[in-house]
């Protein structure tokens, strides 16, 4: 099975969890053994758990990767978005990178859902039909209809022909307001997820229509220049010949603080004390001190670098405004080669955490504008100072005045405290360097 997740967003609604690089499905809320797991990994391992075999692409922007690959290692597929153009590019750019860079067949089948939603296993035994539907070619486009729950207004519909489990669709509805979208649902209506399969060739077709490129990396070079348009606009709401499979399981959208509550299998995570008169109380704490709630109902607390959220569970859908109304630097970021937490910001200093994954490192890299100090605090490794390699451990203190080219290298897990010093401290002061052996 050939599946595209389609990975964006900044799940401001998550806040003060999710911020600009570190999006809603990274956050590891969803118990698993003896420690958690985010939404993207508890997919990406139910998809494997279905299918072994399952040729997996992540289409996502820059700022993602890191963070992909953090957590689901360098074997996934990543499709990089240069620029955000909405979902018709991304899944025609995707699509081009399926036919050109893995070399799937324009005949094979391939599914494209969300990366975030809380489903059983059952949901990707679905998807699996789904690809079987579209390789057997009755329709150019086959959709998955969620069987919806209630009568929701954060939804397009879809209204089929028919009851059947497949059904031509009859039309498409935009997201209606609660009494308009309980119509719907009386007319048979079902959830639009996002979700469908078609044959490779289909989409490249289409693709080759509305775009001007040869091929994958033609593509990737003029990304910027091609219009932001979505691919039910581009593609689902002028194509005839489309059909939907019903899907009855468990499906939820983690878009928001009321939904993620919903899934924990416990009240709290981190540091949380709850008093036995608190009813319907969810903490989530990333900081090391502790949270004590009392005499709470309905209400969701969250603590990170980035701030703390105490809301009620209702309200707590409508945060977006706000959030876009504070402007702060991000405190905290999952990297390809570990992660790193701001712990102090001056005017002409910054103090971060870092902790680096055994057998990776930093790029080789300078500063012009600021010298750094490396404080290491557990762990071994290597540092490289303009080419010169010296063994680390904790205790170590390192210097590096502007200019001077460095990376460490982690042999075990390696925690360092970086402090940087000038009077422009900026992330867009690096200059990367290859690091000859």
């Amino acid at each position: 099975m050939n599946i595209i997740l389609l990975s964006g967003g900044s799940g401001k609604r998550l806040w003060p969890l999710s911020n600009d690089i570190r999006s809603k499905q990274f956050i590891k809320i969803f118990k698993t053994g003896d420690g958690y797991e985010s939404m993207v990994q508890r997919v990406y391992r139910q998809i494997t758990e279905v299918d072994r075999g399952a040729n997996v692409t992540i289409a996502t922007s820059k700022t993602q990767v890191s963070a992909i690959h953090n957590q689901l290692g360098d074997a996934v597929g990543v499709c990089v978005e240069p620029c955000r153009r909405d979902t018709f590019p991304a899944i025609a750019l995707a699509s081009a990178y399926l036919r050109d860079v893995k070399g799937v067949s324009p005949e094979e089948p391939v599914v494209v859902c969300p990366v975030d939603p809380y489903v059983n296993n059952d949901y990707f035994e679905a998807l699996k039909e789904l690809a079987r539907l579209a390789a057997e070619g009755n329709a150019s486009l086959t959709l998955m209809g969620i069987e919806p729950t209630y009568p929701s207004e954060k939804y397009g519909y879809i209204i089929p022909e028919s009851a059947g489990t497949v059904s031509p669709v009859k039309t498409f509805k935009e997201k209606p307001d609660a009494k308009t979208a309980a119509e719907y649902i009386a007319r048979g209506a079902l959830w639009n997820g996002g979700v469908f399969a078609y044959k490779l060739g289909y989409v490249l077709g289409r693709a080759h229509e509305l775009l001007d490129f040869t091929d994958y990396q033609d593509l990737y070079q003029r990304y910027d220049t091609l219009p932001k348009i979505s691919f039910d606009y581009a593609v689902v709401e002028k194509e005839p010949k489309i059909q939907v499979m019903r899907f009855a399981g468990q499906w939820k959208d983690m878009g928001t603080w009321n939904t993620l509550t919903e899934a924990m299998e416990e009240p709290s995570i981190g540091k949380a004390i709850l008093n036995g008169t608190c009813q319907n109380v969810h903490v989530l704490n990333e900081l090391d001190v502790p949270v004590l709630c009392m005499g709470l109902h309905d209400v969701v607390v969250s603590a990170s670098p980035e701030g703390i959220l105490v809301s009620d569970k209702e309200q707590s859908s409508y945060i977006k405004p706000y959030v876009d109304a504070i402007d702060q630097q991000v405190m905290f970021a999952e990297k390809s080669w570990g992660s790193f937490r701001v712990l102090d910001v001056e005017d002409e200093s910054m103090t971060i955490k870092v902790t680096l994954n055994p057998g990776h490192s930093m790029n080789y890299h300078s500063h012009s504008r600021r010298d750094e100090v490396w404080n290491v605090i557990s762990g071994r490794g290597r540092a490289i100072v303009d080419g010169m390699e010296q063994p680390v451990q904790a205790g170590d203190v390192i210097t590096m005045q502007a200019g001077c080219r460095h990376t460490i290298i982690a042999d075990t897990e390696l925690k360092v405290i970086e402090v940087q010093l000038g009077k422009e401290i900026s992330v867009h002061d690096k200059q990367k360097f290859p690091l000859e052996d």
